[in-house]
C-alpha cells in the first residue's frame, strides 16, 4: 500500500511537472481590424507577430497562442472581447488596444479578474491617474504628452495664436488640453468633430481660415488623418496658415499622401531612424518582410514582447505569481526600440518625445527625426495614481 501511494504521489507530481512544462502562453490581442482604421490594428499585428518570431514564438521559454479580436472601433464591442477572452478563452496576458474610450470601458473586466495586460497605444488619462492598475502597463504614453511636446515647439516657432482641432471622444480631448498645457500663446479657436464618422472637415478648416490664427493643430490618426491632411492641402491653407499635427502623419498614411505631408511637423516618442540595435533590427526585419515602415503602433507593440518574455522568464512560467511579475514588469528589464526604457510609479512609460516630418528619399516617403523637443518626459497625472504596494 505504501509503495502504491508512493508510486501515485510520483506520477501526480510527474504529471503536474509535465503540465508545466508543456503549458502555452495565452495572449488575447484587442485592436481594430475592420473599418477606415483597419490599417493601425494591421500594423500592430504585423509588429507584435515579427516581435514573437524575433523570439522565436516563446515567451520565457513557453509557446504562445495569441487570439486576435477586432473592436470595431466601439467601446461595448471592445469591452465584450475582454471579457471574452478573460472569462472564456481564459488568457494570461490581454495586449493592444488603439481607442481610449474603448480602453477606459474594458479596464473595468481587466482589473476586476487582474488579468495582467499591456496597453500597446490607447493613452487615456484615466489609466494614468485614479484608474492605474498593479496589472496594466502601457508601452505608449498618456494622450496628452505628445501633443504637450507640439506645444511646446510651436513656442520655440514663435506661435502666438492657434486653432484647434480633433475627434470627440477621449483622446481627442486630452489632445487638444495637451497643446493648451504648454502652448503660451492664444487659442482661438477649438473644434471637435464626430468620431470616426466625420471625414469631411470644411466647416472646421473654414472657422480656422476665418480666425486668421498664426498655426492650425489637428489630431487624426488612421484614415479620418488622411482626409484631413488632403482637405487642408485643398483648401489652400498649407500655404497661408502652418499645421501641427499629432497621430496624424506617420508610416501608415505617407504611402497615400506622399507630397502633401512635407513641411508639416509633428512630435513622436519613436521614430524610424532612432540609433539603437534593437530598432535597427526591428525596422529592417519588418521592412524586409512587408516592403515599407512600421509605424509608432507597431514600434509600440513590439515593445509589448520582450516585456512579457522578461515577465515570464522572471516567474519562470508559473503565471499565478501576479506580485512578482508586476514587480519583475517594473523593473522594464528588455531592450526597446526605444533605447532606454523605464516606466513611472503609475506604469506610464517616461521617455523622450521627438520632432519628425516626412522627408522624400529617391521614390519612397519616410518619416525622419528632426530633433529632440523634451527629454525624460514624465505624464502630469501621475500623482493620481494611488498604486497598491
Amino acid at each position: 500500500m505504501r509503495k502504491t501511494l508512493m508510486l501515485t504521489a510520483a506520477l501526480l507530481a510527474f504529471s503536474a511537472g509535465a503540465a508545466s512544462a508543456q503549458k502555452t502562453v495565452k495572449i488575447g490581442f484587442v485592436s481594430t481590424f475592420s473599418g477606415p482604421t483597419a490599417a493601425i490594428g494591421d500594423d500592430m499585428r504585423k509588429s507584435f507577430e515579427l516581435a514573437l518570431d524575433h523570439h522565436g514564438r516563446k515567451l520565457g521559454g513557453l509557446p504562445v497562442e495569441v487570439i486576435y479580436e477586432d473592436d470595431q472601433i466601439k467601446p461595448e464591442v471592445g469591452v465584450q472581447k475582454v471579457q471574452k477572452l478573460i472569462e472564456s478563452d481564459k488568457v494570461d496576458f490581454i495586449v493592444g488596444i488603439i481607442w481610449s474610450n474603448v480602453l477606459i470601458a474594458a479596464l473595468k473586466p481587466i482589473i476586476d479578474s487582474k488579468t495582467f495586460t499591456v496597453v500597446t497605444n490607447a493613452g487615456a488619462s484615466q489609466l494614468s491617474g485614479e484608474m492605474c492598475s498593479p496589472y496594466v502597463f502601457s508601452t505608449a504614453w498618456n494622450n496628452d504628452q505628445t501633443p504637450q511636446a507640439i506645444g511646446l515647439y510651436m513656442n520655440q516657432k514663435g506661435v502666438k495664436t492657434a486653432f484647434l482641432i480633433g475627434p470627440n471622444y477621449a483622446a481627442g480631448k486630452d489632445m487638444l488640453e495637451g497643446v493648451e498645457a504648454t502652448f503660451k500663446g492664444q487659442i482661438v479657436g477649438r473644434e471637435l468633430t464626430a468620431w470616426p464618422a466625420q471625414v469631411d472637415f470644411q466647416a472646421e478648416l473654414s472657422k480656422a481660415r476665418n480666425a486668421k490664427p498664426d498655426a492650425i493643430f489637428a489630431f487624426y490618426p488612421g484614415g479620418p488623418g488622411i482626409q484631413f491632411i488632403t482637405q487642408y492641402n485643398q483648401s489652400g491653407l498649407k500655404g497661408q496658415i502652418p499645421l501641427y499635427t499629432a497621430f496624424t502623419i506617420d508610416s501608415l498614411s505617407l504611402p497615400r499622401l506622399k507630397d502633401q505631408a512635407l513641411g508639416i511637423p509633428g512630435a513622436q516618442e519613436w521614430v524610424r531612424d532612432l540609433p539603437n540595435e534593437a530598432n535597427k533590427k526591428y525596422v529592417d526585419d519588418f521592412r524586409a518582410r512587408h516592403k515599407t515602415d512600421p509605424s509608432f503602433y507597431g514600434a509600440q507593440t513590439y515593445d509589448a514582447v520582450p516585456l512579457l518574455d522578461s515577465v515570464v522568464k522572471a516567474v519562470n512560467g508559473d503565471l499565478s505569481k501576479k506580485d512578482e511579475m508586476r514587480r519583475a514588469a517594473e523593473k522594464a528589464d528588455f531592450k526597446s526600440v526605444r533605447g532606454n526604457f523605464k516606466f513611472g510609479p503609475n506604469h506610464i512609460p517616461i521617455q523622450n518625445f521627438y520632432l519628425q516630418e516626412a522627408v522624400k528619399e529617391g521614390d519612397e516617403f519616410r518619416m525622419k527625426t528632426m530633433a529632440t523637443i523634451v527629454e525624460n518626459d514624465q505624464d502630469k497625472h501621475f500623482q493620481k495614481c494611488k498604486m497598491p504596494n
